[in-house]
């Protein structure tokens, strides 16, 4: 019998996402673009996460900000492809199944998923446009 709770509620998305981010950063491929090339402020970035995924999981009204427009710009002070994007889904998920089991976990995967795809995809358009502007 599996004991490992559910991901229901805003004090298991803060768990969730400390526990991630404490991962990214101790990463070395991923640590560095946060800590080093983005400067994140994790005292005002922590809190925002919370909100963003209470808002993707729970539909809870209160995130503001532009994920994609932040990325975006990340993208063009460092690369940010496919293998970055990999390996940040690699530490959600393991992050998700170290802590939660259940519906809600699968769901919180699978929205990473889709989030990951959707900045890769317009990231790269972004890339490929700028390559053909320059040719």
């Amino acid at each position: 019998m599996n004991n490992t709770p559910d991901l229901i509620d805003r004090t298991d998305i803060v768990r969730l996402v400390d526990t991630f981010y404490d991962r990214v950063r101790a990463d070395p491929a991923l640590g560095p673009i946060f800590d080093t090339v983005a400067r994140v402020d994790w005292g005002r970035h922590l809190p925002k996460m919370y909100d963003f995924w209470e808002s993707v999981l729970f539909g809870k009204i209160g995130f503001k900000g532009s994920p994609l427009m932040v990325h975006r710009d990340l993208a063009g002070l460092t690369p940010v492809t496919s293998v970055e994007f990999d390996r940040w889904l690699e530490l959600f998920h393991e992050s998700v199944d170290a802590l939660f089991a259940g519906p809600g976990a699968d769901e919180a995967k699978v929205r990473a998923s889709r989030i990951a795809a959707v900045m890769l995809h317009h990231i790269d358009a972004d890339r490929a446009k700028a390559n053909s502007d320059r040719a």
